[in-house]
């Protein structure tokens, strides 16, 4: 069984917090996610807004990407494939998401797992 946190001690930016443990922090607080891009959802009646669902070993993290800032990092939300967000948490109706304010592509790291353990481990000093 795992113990429980502490209250008020998830990872804080720059930190990313595991989805699963999303429900500790308040309504407002700003927060970073990490994850595989699971689902891209841009649909007519919303406005311009984009949904995006990342998922990392915890769960998935549900992502709102306002169009203001999807035209700032228009290719990060298209094409990446691991993406990291930094946004305000919101709750509402039972629903946790992440208003984006950043959002970072990270899919080169994904590469890195294609290099053998030995050459990775000889990239150290």
């Amino acid at each position: 069984m795992t113990p429980t946190p502490a209250p008020n001690t998830w990872p804080r930016p720059p930190r990313a917090i595991p989805a699963g443990r999303l429900d500790e922090p308040s309504g407002g607080a700003r927060v970073v996610v990490a994850g595989l891009v699971l689902v891209r959802q841009r649909p007519g009646t919303a406005k311009g807004v984009i949904f995006l669902t990342l998922e990392d070993e915890t769960g998935t993290a549900n992502v709102v990407v306002w169009a203001k800032i999807y035209e700032r990092f228009r290719r990060a939300v298209i094409a990446g494939r691991l993406l990291r967000v930094t946004g305000r948490l919101q709750r509402e109706a039972g629903v946790v998401h992440v208003v984006a304010e950043h959002i970072e592509d990270c899919s080169a790291l994904l590469d890195r797992l294609l290099v053998p353990d030995m050459a990775r481990a000889g990239d150290q000093p």
